[in-house]
């Protein structure tokens, strides 16, 4: 009979487990799908109906680092930094090897003018062998170098990402304009060339189309952009720079005299 006691709570224990088990993957089931549907919120700009989606699922498992990960992003947007580099930290604490948080985590800090720090969480993320998106963390880097006018280190990063990725638009695009502040006008045109054939109505891609193509003296060329500049972007700042002359604007030149100012 005693054995028979041993044997049934044994039995018991065991299967008090497994109700457990199960429980915590119906409560992580339920975080995740919460979660995914804060982000799908949050990628459409509907950042409280996010914010309700991720606390259901931090109320279904608080222990779920994408959903810390995807709230600190949200709070980011919102400008409530302490909650976002808190919800950041919280996530690297349940999943501390996660590249996809340090590459988030570390654009955050990049964009608090905390640099340094930014750059050893992208170096985490990059070191990590199973990261699905590397380019973004050296787009990242790349962007982050250049608050440090460190324009070496930004280019590298960008021909890093554009190895990864051919079709980046970012590494397209700042490569072309890094090569024409060098005065690299054929450089410049090739990245550019590349770049209007995955990004060809945007406005900043066709106003250093118009640029390169004004210092080539190409002049039927540099019409045909300012022309489609003008009609697709008439208040933009880029077609108020054609029509002021300011041929030396760019996003690259703005970029790096906002960090100058700061």
């Amino acid at each position: 009979m005693k054995r028979l006691i041993v044997l049934f709570f044994a039995v018991l224990a065991c299967c008090g487990q497994g109700v457990a088990f199960a429980i915590d993957q119906d409560a992580r089931a339920r975080a995740q799908a919460h979660t995914e549907l804060g982000s799908a919120y949050f990628s459409r700009g509907q950042f409280s109906v996010a914010l309700e989606e991720l606390k259901e699922a931090l109320k279904a498992d608080s222990r779920y680092a994408q959903a810390y990960n995807v709230l600190g992003l949200v709070n980011m947007e919102l400008r409530e930094y302490a909650q976002a580099e808190e919800n950041f930290r919280s996530a690297l604490g349940y999943e501390e090897s996660n590249p996809e948080i340090h590459n988030n985590f570390g654009w955050f800090l990049c964009q608090r003018n905390r640099v340094d720090e930014a750059m050893k969480h992208f170096d985490t993320a990059l070191k990590n062998p199973l990261y699905a998106t590397p380019a973004k963390s050296h787009i990242n880097v790349g962007l982050c170098s250049l608050k440090k006018n460190n324009l070496e280190a930004a280019e590298d990063a960008f021909v890093r990402a554009l190895k990864l990725q051919p079709q980046s638009p970012q590494a397209l695009y700042y490569l072309g304009e890094m090569a024409y502040m060098r005065k690299d006008y054929l450089e410049a045109k090739e990245y550019c060339s590349r770049l209007l054939q995955v990004a060809p109505s945007a406005p900043d891609v066709l106003w250093l189309a118009v640029r390169i193509e004004r210092a080539l003296g190409n002049k039927q060329a540099e019409d045909r952009y300012g022309t489609q500049l003008r009609k697709s972007f008439p208040d933009s700042r880029e077609t108020l720079a054609l029509r002021n002359n300011q041929y030396d604007f760019s996003e690259l030149s703005k970029f790096i005299g906002q960090r100058n100012n700061k």
